[in-house]
């Protein structure tokens, strides 16, 4: 980059996945009918008065003790104040130097195997505005229109340190927190749905330098490629600014997904533009050292804690490995499958290759899928015992993808059981061997690679049936007598 080196920080927007919203009672279900779920407190009439979540609170306290932050203590609530159509009180509730988790750190994994630990500045607890739409409505032409549905529901926004050096460190941070926060339960990161939101500050220095450069805000990142794309765009577009003299302008951009390009949208305001003071309606809000104890017992096994098990412990490469943890759900199904006594490379293999091939298909990911783990993990049993071949269990996953029969139903129904007779596949190997003198010379001659010509013609014989392995241990006894 022509002697620059990128600073990035993320501030990611979790919304936490409680039923009612962070000061009412109203319902944060997704899809609802536009301001069907909207009471005086969202809507910010006059006397309405706020009652903090406390399973929010909860959500907040959890995401604490996973990065290693001690969130006992008090923290205050804020309003942040500024003028938006969609933002009915004229300021939002948050936490501003207070906030309910402070610093902690998370450590990621880089695509050449190495770690970086990056640091979380503060994760705080704030209400989210609502919706403008500009378009798809009757009069959209000549006006906006404002849904307050998501007004009042509760975010965590979590911010790091300017710790990330490229749009691959990035993308890395996202993977691990989104499933961080899935674990926990406490997300369930649909960016589609704007459960999990990005942004990105970006700024250049010069290489060996430790002053920061003026940085820039990037919005409307709806994906972690997007993300990526967005990061990648804006380092380029600072440094060309930079080398051709020209000055970065601290402002707030618009990642534009059709154009691949940056909009300006405002210029930047800083912390005192806000004029945040503490919200006098609601009390200081008190974490005590008994409740984050009885929370830290009910704290799962994390992303990174069980990526580590599957490789030290069950023999799985990185690559296996950061696949299945990233997805809670397709860890948790791997790690079922494993209990019923398969192989763990095997059962990953098998889940990899086949199972998400197919599951692409199917909506309502793992818990609609129709085979069952304890399913796959006897198909995978069966081709250890040598009850079945590899080549077979392949048709009768098939069948088991289609109608969710057991294995061993399939196997029964259809005959597939593998012949391990070494009688009887020795009857088959001499006629083979008598039927094809020529190729029968051609190995002794020294071409031995006729010799899976032989084999393939023993599986066609017995119809995928024969057992592979004594089937290439007679022709080789035959073959070389």
């Amino acid at each position: 980059m022509h002697g620059f080196e990128p600073v990035i920080g993320l501030e990611v927007h979790a919304q936490l996945s409680t039923q009612t919203k962070l000061f009412c009672g109203c319902l944060t279900q997704f899809g609802a009918r536009p301001n069907d779920q909207t009471c005086p407190v969202c809507l910010g009439l006059p006397g309405a008065l706020p009652v903090l979540n406390r399973e929010a609170v909860s959500c907040a306290v959890k995401f604490g003790l996973a990065v290693e932050n001690d969130p006992e203590g008090t923290s205050v609530f804020a309003r942040k104040n500024y003028f938006y159509p969609d933002l009915p009180k004229g300021y939002q509730v948050s936490q501003y130097e207070r906030p309910v988790v402070g610093k902690g750190r998370l450590v990621i994994e880089l695509p050449d195997g190495s770690t970086k630990e990056v640091r979380i500045n503060r994760a705080h607890l704030e209400e989210d505005a609502g919706q403008s739409s500009h378009d798809g409505w009757p009069q959209s032409r000549r006006k906006s229109y404002v849904n307050l549905n998501r007004s009042g529901i509760p975010l965590l926004e979590i911010v790091t340190e300017p710790d990330l050096g490229s749009p691959e460190e990035a993308h890395a941070y996202l993977t691990e927190l989104k499933a961080i926060l899935q674990y926990l339960e406490i997300c369930d990161g649909n960016m589609e749905e704007g459960s999990l939101r990005c942004d990105a500050n970006v700024s250049v220095r010069p290489v060996g330098t430790k002053t920061l450069g003026t940085r820039t805000e990037l919005k409307n990142l709806n994906s972690f490629n997007n993300v990526r794309r967005a990061i990648q765009h804006e380092i380029d577009r600072q440094v060309t600014l930079i080398t051709n003299g020209e000055e970065v302008q601290q402002c707030t951009l618009l990642w534009d997904v059709d154009s691949q390009t940056t909009k300006v949208m405002r210029t930047k305001e800083d912390s005192h533009d806000y004029r945040y003071f503490p919200d006098p309606d609601l009390l200081p809000l008190t974490v005590d050292r008994d409740w984050v104890a009885g929370l830290a017992g009910e704290m799962p096994e994390l992303p990174r804690e069980k990526y580590l098990r599957l490789v030290e412990c069950f023999g799985l490469s990185r690559e296996d490995a950061a696949r299945l943890t990233t997805d809670r759900e397709l860890v948790a199904y791997f790690e079922k499958v494993v209990a019923t006594g398969a192989p763990p490379k095997a059962a990953a293999n098998w889940i990899m290759a086949e199972l998400l091939r197919d599951m692409k298909h199917i909506e309502g990911g793992l818990e609609q899928c129709p085979i069952k783990p304890e399913q796959l993990g006897a198909l995978i049993r069966f081709i250890e015992d040598k009850v079945i071949s590899g080549k077979i269990a392949k048709d009768v996953f098939t069948e088991m993808f289609k109608t969710s029969k057991d294995p061993a139903l399939i196997i029964e129904e259809k005959g597939l059981k593998q012949i391990t007779d070494s009688g009887a596949l020795e009857e088959v190997v001499l006629r083979i061997l008598s039927d094809n003198p020529a190729q029968v010379e051609e190995y002794r001659g020294g071409k031995t690679k006729v010799f899976g010509y032989f084999v393939g013609q023993a599986m066609k014989v017995t119809k995928g049936k024969g057992n592979p392995a004594l089937l290439n241990e007679l022709f080789k006894k035959h073959l070389d007598s």
